[in-house]
């Protein structure tokens, strides 16, 4: 990349003429090229019934004899309320595109940092469930729609998600079986279900008052919603798994002081009860909100990438 935009910038300077202000405007407007031309952004909803120009899926395609043709939807977290799109979406993004695996960062439906300061949900709709659903269900679709242009197998389709994004991530291996697209006249000639799902120090529980995210809790079921017990039931991820759930792997940290660790106890035994093939690496130490960097969290949490790779090329066949 840096080599194109040197490459670029030689041939723009001579375009100019010398002119100072001609240089910086035609380098600006190369590197803009560049930018959007490596990491198309992709309107998921464009051409449909569903009024979210905001939700966008960005593909990370890598490049070499190391490519493998496997594919990630990345949904970042931030309590159903905001996206970390730099640490839980572009910097795994580049991880796993530095390992040969597509990555697509999915920026899904959120409530909005004005909706956490507000409380306006209370009068008006806003972003909430069961809209990052469909937002999910619907990157899915358009990637296995699509894989042949990316290089992708349609059998090897998974969902990363990180704290509130493990809960989506989670949630569409979960509810596979109920399509949410139906309302809005979709029905996809492709499986909605993963091929795999990482839930990463995932918030998992809506009901079990010990341990439920009350912040995530409220994103996603709205002002009203996050009192009706009901609600709360239908999407505690740990009372309906299903027995063709995808398999899984589960990854937290005993000291995350965000989302309690028994989030994932939780789902690892559900899991366990209903036979799904997954497995749970839980740390002492790494907190949350370290994604896939090199230096958040600790150096015993980090290990979890590896473990990843190697994981996948032991269950993703």
């Amino acid at each position: 990349m840096k080599q194109q935009i040197f490459s670029l910038y030689k041939i723009v300077k001579r375009k100019a003429a010398g002119s100072q202000r001609n240089i910086r405007w035609w380098v600006f407007s190369v590197l803009l090229s560049v930018v959007f031309t490596s990491n198309a952004q992709i309107r998921i909803w464009e051409g449909t019934p569903e009024k979210a120009s905001s939700v966008t899926l960005t593909p990370f395609i890598p490049e070499g004899k190391t490519r493998s043709d496997v594919a990630v939807i990345v949904c970042p977290g931030g309590s159903y309320h905001w996206l970390d799109i730099s640490t839980e979406g572009i910097g795994v993004a580049k991880w796993l595109q530095k390992n040969g695996i597509t990555a697509f960062v999915l920026t899904y439906r959120v409530a909005g940092v004005w909706a956490y300061v507000s409380h306006y949900r209370l009068l008006v709709r806003g972003n909430r469930q069961p809209d990052m659903f469909r937002d999910v269900q619907r990157a899915i679709q358009l990637v296995r729609e699509n894989a042949s242009q990316w290089g992708i197998n349609t059998n090897k389709v998974g969902v990363m998600g990180f704290s509130a994004g493990g809960h989506l991530a989670m949630s569409a291996g979960v509810f596979h079986n109920t399509n949410f697209l139906l309302p809005l006249g979709i029905t996809p000639k492709v499986s909605l279900r993963p091929d795999f799902v990482v839930p990463v120090y995932p918030v998992v529980t809506l009901t079990d008052k010990r341990y439920v995210h009350k912040r995530s809790r409220k994103g996603l079921l709205g002002e009203w919603g996050k009192r009706n017990k009901l609600l709360q039931d239908s999407l505690s991820l740990e009372r309906h798994i299903p027995a063709d759930c995808p398999p899984v792997l589960l990854v937290n940290c005993v000291d995350d002081p965000v989302v309690k660790y028994q989030n994932s106890v939780l789902l690892d035994s559900a899991l366990t009860a209903r036979g799904v093939p997954h497995r749970y690496l839980q740390y002492k130490t790494g907190g949350h909100g370290f994604g896939a960097s090199d230096v958040k969290g600790t150096e015993e949490c980090r290990t979890w990438r590896e473990a990843f790779l190697n994981w996948l090329k032991e269950n993703i066949k």
